[in-house]
């Protein structure tokens, strides 16, 4: 009955131990933790200063995107206006005197154009 009664104090004593180093553990996580969100939160800060700064440009900049938004069907029309009036092309391509130089690119990764 002794041994029996030692045994599970034993027991007790040394989940307790445990439970303690688990706890001891857990705790240093937290505390890193906590220092890592200190860290975040003053940079969060710094950003919003930061970014308090360029509010009003970034503002300016969407009010002139939105009016070259706005004007771009008409400058698309005007450019298929262009194109329509346009000259058709000459039937051959004007090459240079020298003649093509052929890339050495293909060669290096073994390809062979047709």
């Amino acid at each position: 009955m002794t041994l029996l009664v030692v045994l599970t104090v034993l027991d007790i004593v040394l989940l307790i131990a445990g439970l303690a180093c688990y706890l001891f553990w857990v705790g240093s996580l937290l505390a890193r933790i906590a220092t890592n969100l200190e860290e975040c939160a003053e940079t969060v800060r710094t950003i919003n200063g930061h970014a308090a700064l360029i509010v009003p440009g970034v503002t300016h900049i969407n009010r002139t995107g939105a009016v070259v938004a706005g004007a771009l069907p008409l400058l698309y029309g005007m450019a298929e206006d262009i194109v329509r009036a346009a000259p058709a092309p000459a039937a051959t391509v004007a090459r240079p005197a020298s003649g093509t130089r052929r890339s050495r690119l293909h060669d290096a990764v073994g390809f062979a154009p047709r």
